[in-house]
């Protein structure tokens, strides 16, 4: 479960995070926290990275004359800031992410808005051909911080079962 502690010695605890497949339950809702303030900063250096050229998420004076009237943070940083945010409680004991589809963009992110998610499950199975395996189906929505909804995605993640995780099988973990 998520930021649960195990006993790894007398007096001594470690901190977990993530769930096992049969932790998933469809229709349960995680909202994931803390959340992001956007910066300027984290914009610039995230189009500088992917290399997008688009005048819009850096050039205030370009961005003035859009209907938006300001630079738009660039949407695949959104996209990832949400994956990021749903980690802890979705994803932490991921064998692989599997899959999105459905990825909309719903609203404009600007620097300074505070981006939360949540997850909700979907679904899960257990998977025919891995053992100890299961594929579990989320919805992530993303919002700023006024309740805007502002993307929304699917995803499938390979998850295992209890036992089968890479940290139950490494003692140092």
């Amino acid at each position: 479960m998520v930021g649960s502690v195990k006993e790894v010695g007398p007096n001594r605890y470690r901190e977990t995070f993530g769930r096992y497949y049969e932790d998933f339950k469809e229709g349960d809702i995680y909202e994931h926290r803390p959340g992001k303030t956007v910066t300027e900063y984290d914009n610039h250096m995230f189009t500088l990275m992917t290399m997008n050229t688009h005048p819009m998420h850096f050039d205030n004076e370009f961005a003035k004359a859009s209907e938006f009237g300001q630079c738009l943070v660039v949407s695949p940083y959104t996209l990832a800031l949400l994956i990021g945010m749903s980690v802890t409680d979705c994803s932490q004991k991921a064998i692989a992410n599997l899959g999105m589809d459905e990825v909309k963009f719903t609203a404009p992110v600007f620097v300074g808005d505070t981006i939360y998610g949540e997850s909700e499950v979907l679904g899960k199975r257990e998977s025919k051909s891995r053992p100890g395996q299961g594929i579990v189906t989320i919805v992530t929505r993303g919002y700023k911080q006024d309740g805007t909804m502002i993307c929304t995605f699917k995803r499938n993640m390979l998850i295992p079962s209890k036992g089968n995780a890479v940290e139950d099988r490494v003692a140092a973990y």
